[in-house]
């Protein structure tokens, strides 16, 4: 039961926002995936903005990977669903099988990454990397030798997550592993505010070290 896959390109800089409106000043520097992680909404206000974000990331074919809220994902027709590992216990997993949907899975200890590969997703996403302080730390940070370490028994796209930013994404990416680097702050600036700067700086160095 493996999850569709998401293309033949690397997934790349991959940034998590909280709003929709953060989607397009992204896809305009040139970002081919994304994440909508919304934690301060519910009800219709929640359900329109996943439209919206679903939406825009149509207009623009990139790969809009919608964080928990999988229904919503499903009725509405989005490109992908991310599920952390507590969510995972609540989602009906074939449900999303069945729509088609492309599933990325959190995972932070070997444990983990072999519950996410039990379920084949579409891609594996493993963190922190770094220490972080977009969200409370729980676990303890993985390290780039742990990550080439875990990495050896994943056989999807990883996505490395977690205190990346310009002054150590290199280090991730000279890993070879990962095929999309996620983050929240690394492509905002001091206003919280999508920095076209930074992004096309982070997309550029991507491209020329992976």
């Amino acid at each position: 039961m493996r999850f569709p896959n998401c293309a033949d390109t690397p997934l790349g800089i991959y940034p998590v926002v909280d709003r929709a409106e953060k989607l397009e000043p992204l896809y305009e520097c040139g970002i081919t995936t994304a994440q909508l992680r919304v934690k301060d909404m519910q009800g219709d206000e929640l359900e329109k903005e996943i439209v919206e974000a679903i939406e825009v990331s149509k207009r623009y074919n990139t790969r809009l990977f919608i964080n928990d809220y999988w229904q919503l994902a499903i009725k509405h027709n989005a490109y992908g669903i991310h599920l952390g590992q507590e969510d995972i216990l609540e989602a009906n997993i074939d449900e999303i099988y069945q729509a088609g949907i492309r599933l990325g899975i959190s995972t932070h200890t070997p444990k983990e990454i072999k519950i996410a590969l039990d379920i084949e997703p579409s891609y594996v996403a493993i963190g922190p990397i770094y220490e972080t302080t977009s969200k409370k730390m729980v676990y303890n940070p993985v390290g780039i030798n742990d990550l080439k370490e875990w990495a050896k028994v994943v056989d999807y796209p990883i996505v490395a997550i977690g205190g990346i930013n310009l002054d150590n994404i290199e280090l991730v990416l000279d890993t070879k592993t990962a095929s999309g680097i996620a983050m929240i702050s690394g492509v905002l600036d001091e206003d919280k505010n999508i920095s076209k700067e930074k992004t096309k700086k982070l997309i550029e160095i991507f491209e020329n070290v992976r």
